[in-house]
């Protein structure tokens, strides 16, 4: 039996947990979360099974954009601790067998930088070039913005220069200038420093518009070319690391960003499966998610998918139909407080779902199964709802949920003092935190472990090759994956309604002298011999994980 190294590329079967310092837990009494409580919390996400830690902005930082206009990239914002505070929770983390990466925020930064603030200063100023400028008024680019309630423009003149200067997102976050060499040493030497404390790689974020050279003279050559230069540089300093993308578009424009050999992003999240999974849920109907699954890309085996149910910012849905959003938002965000931007929702699932304790579980034992790498959003892992009444993407940036405390048990500041409101209702504290979730056997807490646990016992789910299985029921999305000896069944029913299903095993799936099914969220086994019909019953909103096995082959498991 051929056994493949699996220790270099980590990240192919991680489950990545993604959590904001700020809002985590608070140590200190301010009301702030911070490095030092958050290090006292990595016990829990050890036993939960995280192997991979993505920290949100931590760089000091006006918080116009909740740490995402940053004003040092070689810093710690003050309320979150100090440098060394930060590499004490990366050596925790490690110690307990977790790795950390964090946000690279490269496409902008706060106007307050000390970059701008020079470049601002004069036409003929050194950092001028460090963004991007123009001298004739610009045209009407309101089509362009990404936050239209906010921007109506991606051009503002600076009025002691008279000049526009270029901005994709907010007006106070000027776009560096990417095409000059200087800003590209710049980001290196950044991106080193950091990996030189411990970090095992980045999030890059917003990386269409990071490469982006529209309207940027004297650009320095193909953008990719720099994507390709920043993974060679990553490499050489830290061998393992890796390069997370946050690129949004359409499957034939983002497998451009892994390279033609694998030589640019290692990972990008698959914001198209996403989409789909959610308007196959409002439907009941398993078709839009199956068919977006068969147009899936193939990508080397070097490259990765990452998959997620919701991530940091909004839940967008703007590469669906509009009225395929609108299906989607009659069933899950009908009101506009629950909607942000027209293109997603501010929403987590458990309240999008009602509760529904069987809808949910289904949801994440689809979201484990699906080839790639599961991204958690954290307090996912424990049901939290949203606080509607915050403003876009902060609706879903709440307060760990530790105790049903005043407080949540993230800080012992009182309420009215914290960082950020607490969710209110059925999914805040009260209801929903994690000393009540670790005491309930049947808690979705105590499902995700198991799901977690098994995911990392499937290395078929990170390595093998991806199949789709025919079903005559439209409700039921059922897929195989195979790697070395072994083959996984999965099956998830996405009808309020049971289903059966029956799939006629081919050639070679059993071995000659019979087989072992293993039932890997039930646990138990029974033998299977060739040319069986695999027959398997799913309740309302099922879910089946079945390994065929070659008796004594594989792992024990």
């Amino acid at each position: 039996m051929r056994v493949t190294d699996t220790s270099d590329l980590w990240w192919k079967n991680a489950v990545i947990y993604c959590l904001d310092i700020e809002t985590f837990c608070d140590s200190d009494g301010d009301g702030v979360g911070d490095f030092a409580g958050a290090a006292q919390r990595l016990d829990y996400l050890a036993e939960l099974g995280i192997t991979c830690i993505w920290l949100m902005p931590f760089y000091p930082s006006p918080q116009r954009d909740d740490g995402y206009d940053i004003v040092d990239f070689y810093g710690v914002d003050g309320r979150l601790g100090s440098l060394g505070d930060l590499v004490e929770f990366i050596r925790t983390a490690k110690d307990r067998g977790m790795r950390v990466i964090a946000d690279l925020v490269v496409n902008h930064t706060s106007d307050q930088h000390p970059w701008f603030t020079q470049a601002r200063s004069s036409k003929d100023n050194p950092y001028r070039d460090f963004y991007v400028w123009r001298s004739d008024p610009p045209p009407d680019t309101s089509s362009e913005v990404v936050f239209p309630d906010k921007e109506n423009s991606i051009w503002s003149k600076d009025r002691k220069t008279g000049e526009w200067y270029l901005h994709r997102f907010y007006s106070h976050q000027p776009d560096l200038n990417v095409s000059n060499p200087i800003v590209r040493d710049e980001i290196a030497k950044a991106m080193g420093f950091w990996l030189e404390l411990g970090l095992s790689g980045f999030r890059v974020d917003a990386v269409p518009f990071f490469l982006e050279t529209k309207g940027i003279d004297h650009q320095a050559g193909d953008p990719h070319d720099y994507l390709r230069n920043l993974r060679r540089f990553l490499s050489r300093r830290t061998g393992d690391a890796v390069l997370l993308g946050e690129v949004n578009l359409p499957y034939e424009q983002q497998v451009e960003f892994f390279g033609d050999a694998a030589d640019e992003l290692n990972m990008q999240f698959d914001f198209v499966t996403m989409q789909q999974m959610y308007l196959s849920l409002a439907r009941g109907d398993a078709r839009a998610l199956a068919r977006t699954l068969a147009d899936r890309p193939s990508i080397d085996p070097d490259s990765q998918w990452a998959t997620f149910v919701r991530n940091h910012d909004e839940l967008t849905l703007d590469k669906l139909l509009d009225s395929e959003r609108q299906e989607v938002f009659d069933a899950f965000g009908p009101e506009k407080n629950m909607q942000v931007y027209g293109r997603g929702l501010k929403r987590r699932l458990p309240p999008m779902l009602g509760g529904d304790p069987q809808r949910i579980r289904m949801v994440y034992s689809l979201l484990f199964s699906l080839p790639g790498t599961p991204v958690l959003f954290y307090g996912e892992e424990i049901g939290m709802g949203e606080n509607l009444a915050a403003e876009g993407r902060l609706a879903v940036r709440t307060p760990m949920q530790w105790t049903d405390e005043d407080s949540a048990g993230f800080s012992s500041a009182p309420p009215d003092k914290l960082v950020a409101p607490l969710v209110e209702g059925d999914f805040g504290p009260g209801q929903v935190n994690v000393v009540a979730a670790r005491r309930d056997p049947s808690s979705l807490l105590s499902f995700m472990g198991i799901l977690i646990r098994r995911y990392r016992e499937c290395p078929e789910l990170g390595w093998g090759t991806f199949s789709l299985i025919d079903t005559p029921n439209p409700a039921v999305l059922a897929h195989r994956c195979d790697w070395e000896e072994n083959s996984l069944f999965i099956f998830h029913n996405f009808a309020a309604e049971p289903a059966e299903v029956s799939v006629k095993l081919n050639d070679g799936d059993v071995p000659s002298g019979g087989g072992i099914l293993t039932d890997l969220l039930e646990d138990t086994r029974t033998e299977i011999q060739p040319g069986e019909t695999l027959t398997v019953e799913l309740p309302a909103y099922g879910y089946r994980w079945l390994r065929i096995q070659v008796p004594g082959a594989g792992r024990p498991w």
